[in-house]
């Protein structure tokens, strides 16, 4: 994967609406957060939007895939920051025109969640590292997510450091390769399409939210019987809030991944929790659960 360049105080990026709508007093935080590091902030037109029809959209697909390529193909924006996640992000890839974007060149995208699908379209059709971190408008970018965040983007040699402190061990061991992977919900969702990106030769991420623990089962027995984790060299399991107790979620990581052989991180604080640090995917790392650490190899950005 090719890094895209570092960010610089006075430099231009965009934010934009991909999936859900985004309350106006959040999108007002993306912008304060943004200014006060320096950067020149600007906002997709349909940015505070709400689909007429399907409210659970910021905007019909066709205006948010427009906010999305236009910001992209702005040769004075330099990174692409999502507001907030919710819902809709898969529902424009295929209304990008991604030739146009490889065009472009490198730009940073930042976002978690359901930009998960963002991610693995970047990663796929561009060949670029993202940066799956916490939203800029988020209730959840405390001072520590925020200011790995920013060190991720202007100073990326400082914070190549990525897992919390006390995550701990599950299956015990060592393992390198690339991250890839992000919101499991998302991840299985993607099985079949073109921007499906399977974890052979890598260190698989997985968090998500809200979802019990049967529906936990059926993705992680889907990503398995789908060929997904074929080959993963470690996986790297981040926050499960509200997902039901969490010695029960970690019993069913364990049952379900444990047979895998390969190195797993528990309670790496990842995710939907405050303090996440930001994960560079689709770059090399290296993980040794035994002492609870995940490192990249090299800065996130050039």
């Amino acid at each position: 994967m090719n890094r895209p360049p570092r960010l610089r105080t006075g430099d231009r990026v965009a934010l934009v609406a991909p999936a859900g709508p985004v309350p106006d007093e959040l999108l007002d935080t993306a912008h304060r957060t943004l200014k006060s590091w320096g950067l020149d902030v600007h906002e997709g037109p349909h940015a505070r939007g709400v689909h007429p029809s399907v409210p659970y959209l910021a905007a019909p697909d066709t205006d948010r895939a427009a906010d999305f390529t236009q910001a992209w193909l702005d040769p004075d924006i330099r990174a692409v920051f999502a507001a907030r996640g919710g819902y809709g992000s898969m529902r424009m890839l295929d209304l990008v025109d991604w030739p146009a974007l490889r065009e472009a060149g490198p730009k940073i995208l930042t976002g978690s969640s359901d930009i998960t699908a963002l991610h693995e379209a970047v990663g796929v059709h561009l060949g670029l590292s993202t940066l799956f971190a916490p939203m800029v408008g988020s209730t959840l970018l405390t001072p520590g997510a925020a200011d790995h965040l920013r060190r991720t983007l202007f100073e990326p040699e400082t914070a190549r450091d990525l897992a919390r402190p006390g995550a701990e061990a599950l299956v015990p061991g060592r393992a390198s390769g690339v991250l890839v992977g992000g919101n499991a919900s998302l991840l299985v969702s993607s099985i079949g399409a073109p921007e499906h990106r399977p974890a052979a030769g890598a260190i698989a991420l997985l968090e998500d939210v809200t979802e019990s623990a049967y529906r936990l089962d059926r993705i992680l027995t889907q990503l398995l019987r789908s060929g997904w984790f074929d080959g993963v060299h470690g996986i790297v399991l981040g926050s499960w809030v509200d997902c039901g107790p969490p010695e029960a979620v970690q019993a069913l990581m364990l049952d379900r991944l444990g047979p895998l052989g390969v190195p797993v991180l528990w309670e790496a604080g990842i995710g939907h929790l405050p303090e996440s640090p930001t994960v560079a995917l689709g770059l090399p790392a290296e993980l040794d659960t035994d002492a609870g650490t995940l490192t990249l190899t090299e800065p996130a950005l050039v």
